[in-house]
């Protein structure tokens, strides 16, 4: 006879389907109607502790106030550069808002096209136009690593509960990891272990929806970079 497996398997929703009324929190892309809490997004239901949301299936990054984005310079003017964070427009980021002085017309001096940049989203008006700034501690010119693009939704899932899964990729492969709420992330390292902080990324998004992923994540870099056993706390679903 066939086992039936046993890990659960994920429910597939689509807006204004109801994900709980026995009282759950509303979590990410979630809201309460009539006491019970539904679907805003169409994505995958999510329980995390006492909270229940959903994990988008697809969409563009929308920005959010606040966001700490990495992005690359698309568009050069003369008091202001054009920044490319995953949303559906470019954000304008404008000379007042970089740690320099520049004068008008200098823009290229500073930031040039190509160019990777950590901001942070300072506000997203009724029309979404963006508002971004470099003029916040640990904003700054991204130079030499590389670049990791995943779906901005799955961002939560690198980080990991309390930042569980982030700081044991950081730890395990000697790398330095800045993770884009827009999907973008940075690794800085040595080639093989930048290689596999690369692999171990991409396998996080793409095995988001399982369970028991920190121990696998933790097993495939041991595997390719022998290392002293650590404990990390497995993240809840």
């Amino acid at each position: 006879m066939e086992r039936r497996n046993a890990r659960q398997t994920r429910e597939i929703v689509v807006p204004g389907d109801v994900l709980d009324g026995s009282g759950m929190k509303p979590g990410e892309n979630a809201y309460v109607m009539d006491g019970k809490v539904r679907a805003s997004v169409m994505g995958v239901r999510n329980v995390f502790q006492n909270t229940v949301g959903v994990i988008p299936l697809r969409g563009c990054y929308m920005p959010t106030s606040g966001d700490t984005v990495i992005g690359v310079i698309v568009d050069i003017g003369p008091s202001n550069w054009l920044v490319d964070i995953g949303a559906p427009y470019p954000a304008p980021l404008h000379v007042n808002e970089v740690p320099w002085k520049v004068e008008f017309g200098d823009t290229s001096r500073y930031l040039n096209m190509g160019q990777v940049v950590l901001l942070k989203v300072l506000s997203v008006d009724e029309s979404k136009k963006i508002n971004v700034t470099m003029k916040d501690s640990g904003l700054r010119r991204i130079e030499g690593g590389r670049l990791v693009k995943i779906s901005h939704s799955k961002v939560s899932r690198i980080i990991g509960k309390s930042g569980s899964m982030i700081s044991m990729l950081k730890n395990m492969t000697d790398c330095r990891i800045t993770v884009g709420q827009n999907g973008m992330i940075w690794i800085d390292g040595e080639d093989e272990n930048a290689d596999v902080a690369t692999e171990a990324v991409k396998m996080i998004e793409a095995q988001a929806q399982s369970g028991n992923l920190t121990d696998r994540v933790r097993a495939f870099i041991e595997k390719r970079l022998p290392q002293e056993e650590e404990d990390y706390e497995e993240e809840e679903e």
